[in-house]
C-alpha cells in the first residue's frame, strides 16, 4: 500500500467520529493483501488502541474483526494488540467478550 493511502486509513481508524472509525475498520479488511508486514502490525496496534477506548459496540465489533483479519496475515502478534486488555469486559456483550478473549489468546 502506498504511504499516502496508509496514512489515510490510519487517520480514519483514529477519527473522532464513531461512524468513520467503523467504516475504516471495515475498509481495513478489504485490503489485507495490500499491507506490508509493518503496515499490518501498525494498523492492528492503532485499531487495538481505538478499541480500548471505544464506546460504540458496533464500532468495537468492526475494530475487533479488522484486528482478527490482520492477525490472519501472520504479521500481527498478540503484543501488537495488548491494549485490548484495557477493555472493560464486564461492560461488553458476551459476543464481544468472546471476541476479545480469542484475540488475546491467539
Amino acid at each position: 500500500m502506498e504511504p499516502c493511502e496508509f496514512i489515510d486509513v490510519a487517520r480514519k481508524v483514529l477519527d473522532t467520529e464513531s461512524a468513520v472509525r467503523e467504516r475504516a475498520a471495515d475498509e481495513v479488511t478489504d485490503h489485507l493483501s495490500a499491507y506490508s508486514p509493518a503496515q499490518a502490525s501498525s494498523l492492528a496496534t492503532l485499531l487495538a488502541a481505538a478499541a480500548a477506548s471505544e464506546k460504540e459496540n458496533s464500532t468495537l465489533e468492526a475494530e475487533l474483526h479488522a484486528i482478527l483479519e490482520l492477525m490472519s496475515t501472520g504479521h500481527v502478534a498478540v503484543d501488537h494488540v495488548a491494549q485490548l486488555r484495557e477493555i472493560q469486559l464486564g461492560e461488553s456483550t458476551p459476543e464481544l467478550r468472546e471476541y476479545i478473549d480469542d484475540l488475546l489468546e491467539s
